[in-house]
């Protein structure tokens, strides 16, 4: 699905709300922070671990809220948190207090990646700094961070707001500054045009005052964000005269609209296990389904959190009975399932049934804002309660899992009597439809991990307030995400089984290319040497490398697939470089037994390079191997010096 067009429904509803008087036109939105650690609470409100997946994702979300006119906004986006924030509350340190120490090369290569393209790319109105301190300094103080890169080298056009109080966090919880004054004229001065919260109201005017800001300053503050509310049509007069001015209560929840929500929840639902196959199940052979567990009712849970009100739910329990006759069990009286008081309905409910259908895993009271998890196994006797209804059951045993995070369910995977295991995330308000439908095979699975899921045995040695991305085997760190961190997992990102099976093959690619470079001033002939390109020395535009792949449906039945294409960089790059980079992905849909051929199209300055320790941004010469699906294929990357250039 289209991030792009789904959200042009969401931006519908939002004018025809602000038309009724229900809403305003400035939504902070997306979250497009780096899902860093499997613990963190909000990671289920993010694109997931990979930065070029997250920035594509954010430059489309923005782009579908406010509409592409250059000079009007639809709604006015907003990309978050800027930057390096991914901790809320983990053994004693919460985001209020915490510094990050980020490297250079991490910042450039991961945690500025989307927010970056959200900007450049996705022209977004705003950008809110975060709580957190980046070595040493409040983002929201950071001149660096707003005025030299958000504004000048991103070229934001918009205004730059805070978290909700961060103003006051950083003067209040982190002494940042000795006074009130010092605090809003040091966030005015770096670039913070927008106060979420009453301190700039309070304590600007004395600053000014007391000669620590300047008119200038807050005059500009202003201009940039009135600027947005002049482009959303704020002050063009009545509402129902402009452009969007005819949208109102019959265009939300509208059909259309609903249906959108379901196709969402059926795209974004991945099949991690099906043995045999046994899935799809037969509504001939299951007529009657055990549906077991403190997420089979869900209906709030499924929208996760910062939500709306739903037009209306339909829970897994309601999902699965439009298929066959249900035998309902909790199981478990919640997610926190501390005790087996209901187990003995459960596990008797399996024994009778076609089939057993689990619906497990976590809500908003296990990963939140404000609540980071512990570990990453099933909370209370969960696993017990699993391991117990598919030992018992009758006919075979599916587990749906309901989580934001990734979840160590190596017990299930290994146990050959769940013979099939879907993960939802918080698949939103037709959520239970989506997987009934997927279960029944009325839809085909084609979804795709967006993060790594690991053992619990990872976090060993892994403390959250450790952000570096790259692993030492000397101090017995991993390293973080499917870029970096090379030991066992339960499930890979870009994990994701189908109904059918494709078959790839490239049709076209090229074997070497050539990197235009700016003349040979000494430091372009030293990196050629070194056999890495600076990409500020090289010709990046329109430099891409095009490949061109057949994907046929081998099996039986229509499918949707995801192509998903990764790079490594070649062996001499260093230790430094990445173990693997998403660099494409593009989802088709493909009949039983025809083929469909995908253009690819990699830019090589902004997907094949990598980042040296000095934070620098270079393309590595030599071979590059590319996994295009289960077919390899490898691009010589050379340097072509074009003419002198005098110093």
């Amino acid at each position: 699905m289209n991030v792009e067009v789904n959200v042009q429904v969401v931006s519908d509803e939002a004018r025809a709300m602000y038309n009724g008087g229900t809403a305003g036109l400035t939504y902070w939105s997306p979250n497009v922070n780096i899902f860093r650690d499997p613990r963190w609470g909000r990671g289920q409100e993010t694109p997931g671990e990979d930065p070029v997946l997250a920035g594509i994702y954010a430059a489309s979300y923005v782009r579908g809220l406010q509409g592409t006119h250059p000079n009007r906004l639809k709604v006015a986006a907003c990309c978050k948190h800027f930057t390096a924030y991914d901790l809320d509350n983990w053994n004693g340190m919460d985001r209020f207090h915490f510094n990050a120490q980020v490297s250079k090369q991490d910042i450039e290569d991961t945690f500025d990646v989307p927010f970056r393209m959200c900007v450049s790319e996705g022209k977004v109105a705003s950008v809110m700094c975060s709580y957190n301190q980046v070595n040493g300094v409040p983002t929201c103080a950071d001149p660096n961070l707003l005025k030299k890169t958000v504004r000048g080298l991103w070229e934001l056009d918009g205004y730059i707001v805070s978290d909700c109080d961060s103003v006051g966090v950083f003067y209040s919880n982190q002494h940042y500054a000795p006074t009130p004054e010092e605090a809003a004229a040091d966030a005015i001065k770096a670039g913070l045009d927008l106060d979420c919260g009453p301190f700039l109201a309070v304590h600007t005017q004395d600053a000014v005052k007391k000669g620590l800001l300047s008119e200038a300053d807050v005059d500009g503050a202003l201009v940039n964000t009135l600027t947005v509310q002049m482009r959303l049509g704020m002050f063009d007069g009545e509402p129902s005269a402009q452009e969007y001015g005819k949208l109102g209560p019959n265009d939300v929840c509208k059909p259309a609209h609903q249906h959108l929500a379901l196709e969402a929840a059926t795209q974004g639902i991945v099949l991690l296990k099906n043995t045999g196959p046994v899935l799809p199940l037969s509504q001939q052979r299951h007529r009657t389904v055990a549906v077991i567990g403190p997420n089979s009712k869900a209906t709030v849970t499924m929208i996760g959190n910062y939500a709306g009100i739903a037009c209306g739910y339909t829970s897994p329990l309601q999902g699965i009975g439009r298929y066959a006759t249900t035998d309902h069990q909790l199981g478990c009286e919640n997610v926190a399932c501390k005790n087996d008081k209901l187990f003995g309905p459960a596990i008797n409910a399996a024994r009778q049934a076609d089939a057993t259908v689990l619906v497990m895993g976590l809500d908003q009271s296990i990963e939140a804002e404000t609540v980071d998890r512990t570990g990453l196994l099933l909370p209370g006797r969960q696993q017990d309660l699993v391991s117990k209804v598919a030992a018992a059951s009758k006919g075979p045993t599916i587990l749906v899992l309901m989580s934001g995070g990734p979840v160590d369910i190596t017990f299930a995977k290994n146990n050959p009597r769940i013979v099939g295991i879907l993960w939802a995330g918080y698949p939103g308000q037709a959520g239970g439809a989506a997987i009934a439908d997927i279960l029944f095979g009325t839809s085909s699975p084609g979804g795709k991990l967006p993060m790594t899921w690991y053992p619990e045995e990872y976090l060993r040695k892994l403390p959250m307030t450790n952000m570096a991305m790259r692993g030492s085997e000397s101090a017995g760190y991993p390293g973080r995400t499917y870029r970096f961190y090379k030991g066992e997992v339960v499930y890979p990102f870009g994990h994701g089984l189908t109904y059918t099976h494709f078959v790839h093959t490239l049709a076209s690619a090229p074997t070497v290319v050539s990197v235009p470079v700016n003349g040979h001033r000494r430091s372009n002939a030293s990196d050629i040497s070194n056999r890495a390109i600076r990409v500020t020395h090289a010709r990046c535009d329109n430099l891409f490398i095009t490949l061109q792949v057949d994907i046929k449906n081998v099996g039986s039945r229509d499918g949707t697939h995801t192509l998903v294409v990764f790079s490594a960089p070649p062996a001499a790059a260093g230790h430094w470089a990445l173990e693997k980079q998403l660099v494409a992905f593009e989802k088709v849909h493909v009949t039983a037994k025809a083929q469909h051929r995908v253009g690819v199209h990699i830019h090589v300055c902004k997907l094949l390079s990598i980042v040296d320790k000095s934070g620098i941004r270079r393309i590595p010469l030599g071979l590059h191997s590319f996994n295009i699906g289960d077919v390899k294929h490898s691009v010589s990357l050379q340097a072509a010096a074009l003419g002198i250039i005098k110093s």
